[in-house]
């Protein structure tokens, strides 16, 4: 068995995280892989590795004095490997890394050594064989990732290391030079890995218990989800909830590989298992639920619209010519509502309006800000009934207006709009009829 395990920033800030790192890849063999982020914080005020790289490079460019946070940087590593008891020296990596600052190397280049440095220390830490990268995961000259070429030389160099460290977030461009993916992209390393090695699990090890069924921000002390499809996960990544980097999503998905979400300070715990599909019947009737708020719609009544050919096509074309994308569109038989992001609508909504008249004379247009929609996901709404019922039941009785109601056909997810000010109301009431109400 081979699983390929990823570790984040706040699993590896000090020695204490890395110590607990080691026992838990040294717990199993079929642990071959590592990915680890670059050093978190190690307490609220504290400052990640990868920002202090960002603002190390930021002066270097400006062509001021850096060395001072360069030294900061290296201490932070020194600390780990003197608190690991390591006979390892990184002054030559350090002295290079000062080099190519002064040489412009670029933001990539800067916020990639976090990881690359983090690398060398977990190899030397576990004595596996360290994999740079740069020589393994490759974008094309418009800075897209070059997956098969990523794929072919990830399996190829692999296949004769039986134990290795691959460090997260970066790769390099045809010219050799650094290129990172977005931030948090360790995630996506993770699942090229998995990918290339045909791995039989993807662990990708963090500060939280698994995905929640919603944020602990509103939800005091929310229940892990236990498994959750790609397709469940998808839903409410769209919606705000975030363990894992969107990307890292699609590599194993085509492999039909399972990706397990772990806590790195309690890693007796099982997690929450993201798979294709599962005949496992879920804990409770919703998997999750996530949302957002600021959004606008715009309402657009005129008689007899049902039988106007075209009709929403021409609507979403003026959306489309302002260069904007739409959230939701519910309709009736003489009205159509689209949902937008306040943010991306506001400084366009004149033209918007006047485009709209244009295109198909409506008889009356109208705007309602302050809005928030809340994604209700779940493969087991399917098969039960009622879901929607109870749904509206909770939020009545929560004293919450609902503006929308959108479900696809596919019954995995019920989108619901409600007002900013009762965002959190909404989430708590939901939550407490599916899931407090079964505890």
């Amino acid at each position: 068995m081979k699983k390929v395990v990823k570790f984040g920033g706040s699993s590896l800030a000090n020695a204490q995280q890395f110590m607990k790192v080691g026992d838990i890849i040294r717990k199993d063999d079929a642990r071959r892989y590592v990915v680890p982020s670059a050093p978190g914080k190690r307490y609220a005020e504290d400052v990640k590795v990868t920002d202090m790289l960002y603002q190390c490079y930021a002066k270097a460019e400006a062509g001021e004095a850096f060395d001072e946070l360069l030294n900061r940087i290296k201490s932070r590593y020194e600390e780990i490997i003197g608190g690991l008891g390591l006979e390892l020296s990184l002054d030559g990596e350090f002295a290079k890394i000062r080099e190519m600052f002064e040489n412009k190397a670029g933001t990539d280049y800067a916020a990639s050594r976090g990881e690359y440095l983090n690398g060398i220390v977990m190899a030397a830490y576990l004595g596996f064989e360290f994999v740079d990268a740069a020589d393994v995961i490759f974008f094309d000259k418009n800075g897209a990732l070059d997956e098969e070429k990523t794929n072919r030389a990830i399996g190829k160099r692999l296949k004769s290391a039986e134990y290795a460290v691959i460090p997260g977030f970066y790769g390099s461009m045809p010219d050799g030079k650094i290129k990172t993916f977005s931030r948090g992209g360790s995630d996506i390393t993770g699942s090229l890995v998995a990918k290339a090695i045909q791995a039989d699990l993807y662990e990708n090890w963090t500060d939280v218990p698994g995905f929640l069924i919603a944020d602990p921000r509103i939800i005091n002390n929310p229940e892990v989800i236990e498994s959750i499809t790609y397709k469940e996960l998808r839903e409410l990544a769209y919606m705000g909830a975030t363990v894992l980097h969107e990307d890292a999503i699609f590599p194993v998905r085509k492999e039909g590989i399972p990706i397990n979400i772990r806590d790195t300070n309690d890693p007796d715990q099982a997690g929450t298992m993201i798979v294709e599909s599962t005949c496992r019947r879920p804990k409770y009737t919703i998997t999750g639920i996530a949302g957002k708020k600021g959004f606008v719609s715009m309402n657009i009544d005129k008689a007899m619209m049902n039988s106007e050919i075209g009709f929403g096509r021409k609507v979403l074309g003026v959306f489309e010519e302002n260069g904007l994308s739409f959230e939701h569109m519910p309709s009736g038989i003489d009205t159509m509502t689209v949902f937008v992001h306040a943010d991306e609508f506001e400084p366009k909504e004149q033209q918007v309006i006047a485009g709209i008249h244009r295109a198909v004379h409506p008889d009356s247009v109208d705007l309602e800000s302050d809005l928030a929609l809340i994604a209700v996901v779940g493969r087991g709404m399917k098969s039960t009934r009622g879901t929607a019922g109870r749904i509206f039941s909770a939020l009545a009785h929560a004293r919450v207006n609902v503006k929308m109601i959108d479900q696809g056909s596919s019954e995995l997810n019920i989108i619901i709009g409600v007002s900013n000010s009762e965002f959190e109301r909404a989430i708590q009431a939901i939550y407490d009829i599916f899931v407090t109400a079964r505890l």
